[in-house]
């Protein structure tokens, strides 16, 4: 194993690396004077990670200063008008909280430039997102009611009677029952509009039982109409779509609810004037189309749609506006990055910066300046100034928390070119003192998604702490990935084990040509799609010494069923019983014989987007077939390993898993385990 000749670095010490600060969001004052940012530490006692306040100087000449210290940490930052910085948080207030929530959810604070932070607004159950418009203050946030429920009130003595009876069930009728790793309902979420603080809150609408999380929420600068994403039940679970509903804020009428059966809308955002809203619009895949996604301006006058990025051939997250007039920015990924783009109001396009991927973009009143969360494989995310007038910049960094030091390695690019001839690219990780004479044993990783891209950091898959390890790492985009047009997608579109494994293959076979590289000593691995692709690897080849498998689909048939969202999953792999063709062909399980390599599955009993029996199948076959295997089991964890004691612990049982069979170490089991 290569040994680093530096000191020892924080990505050796695995505890001191799951203990960084991770900065979450930014949030800028009105007047731009003042950028806060969402900080997650840990907790006093190191079991969980804890979010807190801490303002940043946009010109980058003082240190970051903390604003907020509490066990239960504070979250989602925004500010209004005058300066009064708004949050939610869970911990109790001065008066000793008589009136908050016994289980200590999040209420709704507001800091004033000067003075103690107050309690503004609770709701039984905690309230999930705020806004504030930019002009008048208005207040909008997110919360449940119950069925029956017509306000915050009747919610509560609802749920206190479910309480006191020690009633859980819920009755669904229409759309998902569950999401990542919680049960849906039984409360709705409802979009509450306050025309200012201390105000009675008007109730503008429900938005839906929604698979993903709802609550996109977005208030016109003068607070006059509120604009939230609905979620829409169809009439067969085939038609579930989101839908964007704006409302008059001071009465709650529905002025105007875009959507229908071809697209889902998401993300909201008022123009300068409020005249219109901008939102991501993404085409609903189908057997035989994949995704495609744009940004599409809705005039409130008349409800026209028109799409704003007509060509652009990937695909961009939400938009922020200017305050002065319809310039836009969005990011979008693009061949390993995720660039900050400038549209202008004539429809040019500009890329702003040259490398790394970004989010939390907020504009500056003068329209010239963004500050954002710049991140990339090799950087973890740090506030940012940006120029908005120049192209392929390189933004200043600004002094905050969150700092990793020195790495144990260095970053590259590797290409290869897929059976058809496309061109493939990956990022490759080198550890310190990698040669042609010390080459370096090599780890594959492959993302999730399948829509996505390794173009930024990570806390969960971070490359670095295997590289303090010794271990070169290959992080692929195949087939599928996003940020090379739409092409990428169509190559591989309807076959999740063909096209998207060739090309992970070929990269691998790339990399290994690579004198610095060991080909004798290569494993693989992968989470969620990445999960499904080492089972599908493991299955398909021998020619790795070891396969780690996390949260990753294994019988195909049983998956689409079980999942969160069996109505989406069938739009891309068809009814298994009139259109079996896609599960015959791509489910691992129906291979399992084939199986020589030593695999490590991982999983976390609340995972509902990839159900644990999933894993436990997986590990009970390799069993049966006599292949060495070792299975990582998570009760109280989800799709993620998220606690900081278990995601050290997933790190330490990984890397020795590999050690093991990579390296020809022996077994050492982790602490703890």
């Amino acid at each position: 194993m290569i040994e680093s000749s530096a000191s020892p670095s924080l990505f050796r010490d695995l505890s001191a690396f799951v203990a960084r600060p991770r900065v979450n969001a930014l949030a800028l004052s009105v007047d731009g004077t003042r950028l806060v940012a969402a900080v997650q530490s840990l907790s006093g006692d190191g079991t969980r990670f804890v979010s807190g306040l801490w303002e940043i100087d946009p010109a980058g000449e003082r240190d970051a200063l903390r604003l907020s210290r509490s066990d239960e940490g504070e979250s989602g930052p925004v500010f209004g008008p005058d300066g009064t910085l708004y949050f939610l948080s869970g911990r109790a207030a001065a008066d000793g909280d008589a009136h908050g929530d016994a289980d200590g959810a999040a209420a709704l604070w507001a800091l004033p430039p000067r003075g103690e932070a107050s309690v503004v607004a609770r709701h039984p159950g905690g309230i999930t997102s705020v806004t504030v418009a930019r002009d008048s203050g208005a207040l909008c946030h997110t919360a449940g009611l119950l069925p029956g429920a017509a306000d915050a009130k009747e919610h509560g003595e609802l749920r206190a009677a479910r309480r006191d009876a020690k009633v859980t069930a819920i009755l669904y009728e229409s759309g998902p029952t569950r999401a990542w790793d919680h049960d849906l309902g039984p409360a709705e979420p409802h979009t509450f509009v306050r025309a200012r603080a201390g105000a009675e809150p008007v109730v503008a609408g429900g938005q839906g039982t929604g698979l993903e999380a709802p609550g996109d929420t977005a208030l016109s600068p003068d607070g006059t109409r509120v604009a939230y994403t609905r979620f829409v039940p169809g009439r067969v679970p085939d038609e579930h779509r989101t839908a964007v509903v704006v409302a008059d804020a001071v009465s709650g009428e529905e002025i105007l609810v875009v959507g229908g059966p071809e697209h889902l809308y998401e993300a909201p955002r008022f123009t300068h004037d409020g005249s219109a809203v901008v939102c991501c619009r993404e085409r609903f895949p189908t057997y035989d189309e994949p995704y495609d996604a744009t940004l599409v301006r809705i005039d409130l006058a008349d409800g026209t749609v028109r799409d704003l990025l007509p060509g652009f051939d990937n695909w961009p997250g939400g938009a922020a506006c200017s305050p002065l007039d319809d310039t836009l920015f969005f990011t979008c990924d693009e061949q390993g990055h995720a660039p900050v783009f400038r549209r202008d109001p004539d429809g040019g396009v500009t890329r702003l910066t040259a490398s790394g991927a970004y989010g939390s973009l907020t504009v500056a009143p003068d329209g010239r300046t963004l500050y954002a969360l710049r991140h990339a494989v090799d950087s973890p995310p740090t506030a940012v100034r940006i120029d908005a007038c120049v192209a392929d910049q390189a933004p200043a960094g600004l002094p905050a928390p969150g700092g990793v030091g020195d790495l144990p390695g260095t970053l590259t690019e590797v290409r290869a070119e897929g059976d058809d001839g496309f061109v493939l690219r990956g990022w490759l990780v080198l550890p310190e003192g990698a040669s042609a004479e010390r080459p370096a044993p090599l780890l594959v990783a492959v993302h999730g998604g399948p829509q996505s891209s390794w173009n930024g950091w990570t806390w969960r898959w971070n490359p670095w702490p295997f590289a303090a390890r010794g271990y070169a790492v290959l992080l692929p985009d195949p087939a599928l990935s996003t940020g090379y047009g739409q092409i990428n997608h169509r190559r591989g579109w309807g076959q999740w084990g063909g096209r998207p494994y060739t090309d992970v293959i070929a990269l691998t076979d790339a990399t290994e040509a690579r004198d610095d590289v060991d080909a004798s000593r290569t494993a693989l691995a992968g989470g969620s799609y990445g999960g499904y692709m080492a089972n599908r690897v493991a299955t398909s080849t021998d020619r790795f010494k070891a396969i780690v498998s996390h949260a990753g689909p294994w019988d195909l048939r049983m998956f689409q069923g079980d999942t969160d969202a069996p109505w989406f999953w069938q739009r891309i792999f068809g009814d298994p019983l009139t259109r079996p063709e896609r599960y015959e062909a791509y489910s691992p399980h129906l291979d399992v014989a084939k199986i020589r390599t030593p695999m490590l599955v991982i999983h976390g009993a609340k995972d509902y987007r990839v159900p644990v029996g999933q894993g436990a199948a997986l590990f009970h076959e390799l069993q049966r077939h006599h292949v060495p295997a070792k299975y990582l089991y998570f009760p109280d964890e989800n799709h993620w390993i998220l606690r900081p004691h278990h995601s050290r612990l997933w790190y330490e049982t990984f890397l020795n898993f590999l050690d093991h069979h990579v390296l020809g170490a022996d077994w050492q089991r982790p602490g703890l385990l």
